[in-house]
């Protein structure tokens, strides 16, 4: 199979083909930085630094855009709410960001352009839009007349005589059509401003991604990407101002949008309070778990936050990592590789084509999720199965596995840490989450110890099945009794 990508504006999947042989130009539209980022945007950003990871196994030279939005109305009003200055709050929320989109292991984009350092762009742009007739100055503000572009609406599939029946806007009699969109807002008392032909003022919402997109990949770049609620009017708006500018068509040639985060299976607001910061779930779950969940549902579709589904990805994080500890363990111990051909040969060989069809497919993370599970279990046989040491070509095959995960790894971006400390972190957190801590286990641990050698069996399971409710399991090897979470304990 060849990559195929879902794409918004034909509402079909197209095969993928860069406009440039070997290069691909991806722009994602990224956070306006007044707050800390919520569990959505880190859906947005997780899905397609995944997307990014794919392209760049592929081979392709990348060179992904996402910009912040440090000029905007709300970024104005918390500020003026602190007494702060706008791009100085603004700028402290970007460093903000990146802790949070660091800790989910996404890779930083090449480049990161700011709308207060590209104002000249900006200018540029709608200078152009003016000149080719499709916008038009009122009192120091610019506008877009929509009217004058015949293709405005399709990229969502909407039409003005369906606004304009469905739609509520506020009412300026200043401009032309009630839909009509601001490129430059004259300056008002409090706000950031730069001087233009115009007057004073600062740009529109919209205008900044078409100027900083152009800027960076120039017009019919690749792909253009970002939430399902932007197609409008962010990103209609994006293609009519973009096209009405420069006159090249298509501006862009892929467009892709992720699908909403529902929470209990209600769309996430603040106005339900079921709102929920990256920071708020980090202090809860691992990053490595939370980039798991929001990778196992297609980018497209909508995800459901509950904290079961976060419980399982834990779960399941945690018997990757497990996994990979006992293996580099046994690999690390056992020497030289002659234990003779391949015992399981055909799993090896098979993985990076199943990983990599899936990934080909509008990047179905959720599949790879499911794909890694037989590698992972075959590799748990031939550790601790039955017979396993005895098995031919035992080290063999689990150096093979161990190789070929590593770049389904990588794209997804999970597995990727050292596994003693993500296991300790984890082991960590999931205490936390049932109000336990390590010395209750401890002691839990030592009490069950005595009842055993008193050959008291009943206290010594009373005692595990009350770890095992908490979510802790006990488990008695040679070198003693060790223990680790579990998901729901009466699955188990």
């Amino acid at each position: 199979m060849s990559l195929s990508i879902y794409n918004t504006m034909t509402r079909a999947k197209e095969a993928f083909t860069p406009q440039v042989e070997g290069k691909v130009g991806m722009y994602v539209c990224g956070v306006t930085v007044y707050d800390l980022s919520h569990i959505g945007h880190a859906r947005v950003y997780v899905a397609f630094d995944a997307a990014y990871r794919y392209l760049q196994h592929l081979g392709y030279d990348v060179t992904y855009v996402r910009n912040f939005t440090d000029v905007d109305d709300k970024i104005i009003k918390r500020a003026q709410e602190r007494d702060e200055d706008p791009i100085a709050l603004a700028a402290r929320y970007i460093d903000e960001f990146y802790v949070d989109m660091d800790a989910l292991g996404c890779l930083r984009p090449e480049v990161e352009p700011k709308v207060s350092t590209h104002i000249v762009e900006i200018i540029a742009m709608i200078e152009n839009i003016i000149a080719n007739g499709h916008g038009y100055v009122v009192d120091g503000d610019v506008y877009f007349d929509i009217d004058s572009f015949g293709e405005y609406g399709k990229l969502s599939k909407r039409s003005l005589d369906d606004m304009r029946a469905g739609e509520r806007v506020a009412v300026d009699d200043r401009k032309k059509n009630p839909f009509d969109f601001a490129l430059w807002k004259s300056a008002k008392p409090g706000e950031p401003t730069w001087e233009s032909p115009w007057g004073a003022g600062r740009p529109g919402w919209h205008i900044e991604c078409s100027a900083m997109s152009e800027k960076h990949l120039g017009m019919g770049f690749d792909i253009h990407a970002g939430g399902k609620d932007l197609i409008f009017p962010h990103h209609e708006n994006e293609v009519a101002q973009s096209e009405a500018a420069c006159g090249v068509k298509p501006f862009v040639h892929y467009w892709m949008h992720n699908g909403f985060v529902n929470v209990d299976a209600e769309k996430m607001s603040k106005s339900l309070g079921n709102f929920f910061t990256i920071r708020d779930v980090r202090s809860v779950y691992h990053p490595q778990a939370i980039r798991f969940f929001l990778l196992s549902t297609h980018y497209r579709a909508p995800i459901n936050y509950t904290e079961r589904n976060l419980e399982e990805a834990s779960h399941r994080v945690y018997y990757l990592y497990q996994t990979l500890l006992d293996a580099a363990q046994i690999m690390e111990a056992s020497g030289p590789l002659d234990d003779g051909p391949m015992a399981d040969g055909a799993v090896v060989s098979a993985l990076p084509g199943k990983w990599q069809a899936a990934m080909d497919d509008d990047f179905n993370t959720a599949l790879v999720t499911g794909i890694v599970s037989e590698p992972l279990k075959v590799l748990n046989d031939l550790m601790f199965g039955k017979k396993a040491k005895k098995k031919p070509g035992r080290l063999t095959t689990m150096a093979g596995l161990l190789e070929a995960l590593q770049p389904l790894l990588w794209v997804m971006g999970v597995g990727t840490g050292d596994p003693g400390e993500v296991l300790a972190e984890m082991r960590a957190m999931a205490l936390a989450r049932r109000a336990i801590t390590e010395a209750d286990v401890q002691a839990a641990i030592e009490e069950r110890v005595e009842a055993r050698a008193n050959k008291d069996w009943a206290k010594a399971d009373e005692v595990r099945d009350a770890l095992l409710t908490k979510g802790v399991q006990l488990m008695d090897g040679p070198t003693g009794t060790t223990w680790r979470p579990v998901y729901e304990a009466d699955d188990v």
